[in-house]
């Protein structure tokens, strides 16, 4: 193509990712509009126009010929290598990192697999832009004239597609969250933003046996026009969220009516729903309790998104609403009588996705018993209770007939897991270093490798155990194999936040005053809070020579398949369902929980041993189950 402007930027003579990783630079975001018109049978005319932000920065206008008489597939394919080619190459000459697209519909209805493509192969979000299908033809307007001739149409279109796109990202550059009638979840902006277009590419992250059970299932939904409602706390931050933006993705191009509504926010009802999480899990301390007036203002604040919300004409919890309600852990028990009482013969399942410490609960005047009895008493009205696939979460007096096991899930085509290109990988992870309270994060990767934990900022995730770890691990290697300090690895300590967990800073806190306590090797701790940006976590797991999962309390913790979907072997602890996830010696090393000195005897092997590491990083690929993907997940 013909660009109207050539760049002069030095930047742009760095070709190799890894080269503007030494060099500390930092591709500019941008953001591109893509439009196409048919002149004729065989000849489509591209318009691509790129935008910073808050200026057009460059366009062009390119003919596309085809041979006589294009099947339709030969035709798409050509379209989409064009335009796939053009704005790879675009962005590496002009030093740039594109961010999202303007798609016009008129190209989608050309080629309509060119958004799963863009996302897949350029990480670039795709917004579908409805463009008009009929300009002003009066004489007397010049722009008119303009509009006749079709070369200006496709330029004039892309530069229209780009500035329509830009609404739908915020200042850091992700797909604002929107929220909807109903609190219902608008995901992917209402699905404008177009991720994934077709169902073979789910198709092909799972075996033959796993997709025919599930277009079975789907079908019958279909036909019988079944709805289901989910409900949980948040729509952004923590497993359950991510989960649910996955699911409802994949129920979209499916076919399958699903909503998914959450709550109006409130910090103060978060502590007491956090504290219940805690006392549960069994890592809260014993003074904290479930109180009477926690509960009045808890069901309080259920009862008024109930009303407002959910239970109104047309909502999900009308007599009118959802055949099918499904509620996500313990924030909104409450929901399930107000379910039951409005429609008596609608099924409600509840599903819990951490760990229930049931010999505690058992335990007379424990915290543990008195969360769990009013826990019991609302969930009990339920027709189905999920929990992970570890039988000791569930207490003993549900009884076994109404529980369903089910693991945590992951989508293997988002942000999260799918292959990132590393132009894309390069620039988040200088964004991952660039900036921590002000101060440079002292990640020195690529020269040194990183080990990484990617988890919540929790009390259950054991991380003063990761740190101890970290630090018998390098004294071993300094001792031992008398490693200089830029041979050995760097310690990388990171995750989401959430709305609804309020431990998250102090804990973060707490981690940073516990690394100065070693300041031998504190520089070379790195904690970060990270925003949400799946690619980010998927760029830490990406670059990092092994995992690490110390948790004390777990419910499954899905990240530890996503680490070995990526080939990373992981050291992990035996809470919770970890231990369904790695197999000891084989793509991971399984130690007891609170057990640092045996996590950094794996590590030293791990980083020593060549071979051994080369093993079991070829056996992670391979170990991790379909149920673990949103695909397997649904159906079950």
């Amino acid at each position: 193509m013909d660009w109207h402007r050539v760049s002069t930027d030095s930047a742009s003579q760095l070709k190799s990712p890894l080269e503007y990783q030494v060099a500390g630079l930092t591709p500019e975001p941008s953001f591109v509009g893509l439009s196409a018109i048919s002149k004729s049978a065989n000849e489509i005319r591209v318009g691509i126009c790129f935008h910073d932000g808050t200026f057009s920065t460059d366009s062009a206008v390119n003919k596309i010929k085809l041979p006589n008489d294009p099947t339709e597939e030969a035709r798409t394919k050509r379209l989409e290598s064009h335009i796939l080619s053009e704005l790879a190459h675009y962005r590496e000459n002009r030093f740039i990192k594109l961010i999202g697209a303007g798609v016009s519909q008129e190209l989608v209805d050309l080629c309509p697999r060119l958004c799963s493509r863009l996302w897949l192969q350029l990480d670039l979000v795709p917004i579908v832009i409805a463009t008009e299908k009929r300009f002003k033809t009066d004489p007397a307007d010049h722009l008119a004239l303009e509009y006749q001739d079709i070369e200006t149409s496709a330029g004039m279109r892309a530069h229209s597609a780009v500035r329509k796109c830009l609404p739908y990202f915020g200042p850091n550059h992700i797909v604002r969250l929107c929220i909807g009638p109903y609190k219902r979840v608008e995901v992917d902006a209402g699905f404008k933003a177009v991720l994934v277009s077709h169902l073979d590419e789910y198709q092909a992250t799972v075996g033959e046996a796993t997709w025919r059970a599930v277009m079975t299932f789907a079908e019958k939904m279909k036909n019988d026009n079944i709805r289901v409602a989910f409900f949980s706390s948040t729509p952004q931050g923590g497993g359950v969220a991510l989960m649910r933006h996955a699911l409802m993705r994949f129920f979209h191009v499916l076919g399958v009516k699903v909503t998914w509504h959450v709550p109006k926010p409130d910090p103060s009802i978060f502590r007491i729903t956090k504290n219940n999480h805690n006392i549960l899990q069994g890592v809260a301390d014993e003074k904290v309790r479930l109180k009477q007036e926690d509960i009045h203002r808890w069901e309080c604040w259920i009862h008024y998104n109930a009303q407002k919300y959910w239970t109104c004409e047309g909502g999900p919890l009308s007599k009118s609403g959802a055949d099918v309600i499904v509620i996500d852990d313990p924030q909104m028990p409450g929901l399930i009588e107000i379910a039951k009482k409005i429609r008596p013969d609608v099924p409600v399942i509840f599903r819990s996705h951490i760990q229930i410490r049931s010999d505690l609960i058992s335990q007379k005047d424990s915290p543990q018993e008195g969360v769990w009895e009013y826990l019991w008493s609302k969930i009990k009205l339920a027709d189905l209770f999920i929990s992970h696939p570890v039988l000791s979460f569930v207490p003993n007096n549900i009884d076994r007939k109404y529980v369903g096991l089910l693991p945590a899930s992951t989508d293997w085509l988002d942000g999260l897991n799918k292959p990132m290109p590393d132009w894309d990988s390069a620039y988040y992870m200088q964004s991952i270093r660039s900036v921590r309270n002000g101060q440079p994060i002292k990640l020195d990767y690529p020269r040194r490798k990183y080990i990484t934990q990617v988890a919540r900022f929790d009390p259950s995730k054991g991380i003063p155990d990761v740190i101890s770890a970290y630090v018998q691990f390098r004294e071993r290697l300094e001792k031992e194999k008398k490693m200089k300090t830029e041979e050995t690895p760097q310690l990388l300590i990171c995750g989401h936040g959430s709305i609804d967990d309020p431990d998250a800073s102090h804990v973060y806190q707490q981690t940073l005053d516990l690394i100065q306590q070693h300041s031998q090797y504190a520089s070379d701790m790195v904690v970060i809070q990270l925003g949400p940006s799946d690619q980010l976590l998927n760029t830490v797991l990406t670059h990092s020579h092994f995992a690490l999962q110390l948790s004390i309390r777990e419910g499954f913790e899905v990240k530890v398949s996503e680490a070995l979907h990526k080939g990373k072997p992981i050291v992990a602890t035996r809470a919770g369902g970890i231990g369904l996830q790695v197999r000891h010696g084989m793509n991971g090393f399984l130690i007891n929980p609170g057990d640092p000195q045996k996590a950094a005897e794996y590590m030293f092997q791990l980083f020593t041993d060549g071979a051994l590491y080369k093993r079991m990083a070829g056996e992670a690929k391979r170990s991790v189950s379909d149920e673990v993907g949103t695909v397997g997940s649904a159906v079950r």
